[in-house]
């Protein structure tokens, strides 16, 4: 797991806080050297946080702000026999923070709120969408857009980036692909409960 080249120097510019051309070479050696350390432990650092988030997007949080707390201090931690280990240690002592908060607050709204049941969707919602899955995704779009968020053909034209008329065909068509898929919906339902 390795990230984008080019998304590095665009966080390390973020990170360093000032602009900088992202095609352009780093400008000191020393963030030459950051660079190059952040795309070589990248993915074990991630990967220590992951283990203990279980969740990626949880895990890059986690790595990105060790990176960060690592360029403030790197003329210290390069002098590190492994600068990697400081990383990883902090990424994973930040995901365990954040699941100790999340543990928390969990406990807390479960001791302040009792359970609500909550009604479970309706039936012909879910023969919906488990319909709209299986229809051509530009129909899917036009139908999404044009009867559940309630825009226009010139709004769904427009968002879609086609004429008017390729949206009215993509309704009729998609129509005319729901009725047969929620019709077996509505039959099979009408025999179990038969």
């Amino acid at each position: 797991m390795q990230p984008n080249p080019r998304l590095v120097r665009v966080w390390f510019t973020m990170a360093v806080g000032r602009l900088h051309d992202p095609g352009a070479d780093m400008a000191s050696g020393q963030e030459r050297d950051f660079a190059s350390f952040y795309v070589n432990t990248w993915g074990r650092t991630v990967a220590c946080a992951f283990a203990v988030t279980a969740e990626l997007a949880a895990a890059e949080d986690c790595a990105q702000e060790a990176y960060s707390r690592a360029w403030s201090r790197w003329s210290r931690l390069d002098a590190y026999e492994d600068p990697a280990g400081w990383v990883r240690q902090v990424a994973t002592r930040l995901a365990i923070s954040r699941w100790r908060r999340t543990r928390t607050a969990l406990a807390f709204l479960r001791r302040t709120r009792g359970l609500e049941d909550a009604a479970g969707p309706d039936e012909n919602a879910v023969a919906l969408a488990v319909a709209l899955t299986r229809i051509d995704s530009k129909q899917r779009r036009a139908i999404v857009l044009h009867y559940l968020a309630d825009l226009s053909v010139a709004d769904v034209a427009r968002l879609e980036n086609c004429p008017e008329g390729t949206i009215k065909a993509r309704l009729a068509r998609g129509r005319a692909a729901l009725i047969p898929l929620l019709d077996d919906t509505a039959s099979s339902q009408e025999n179990s409960h038969v």
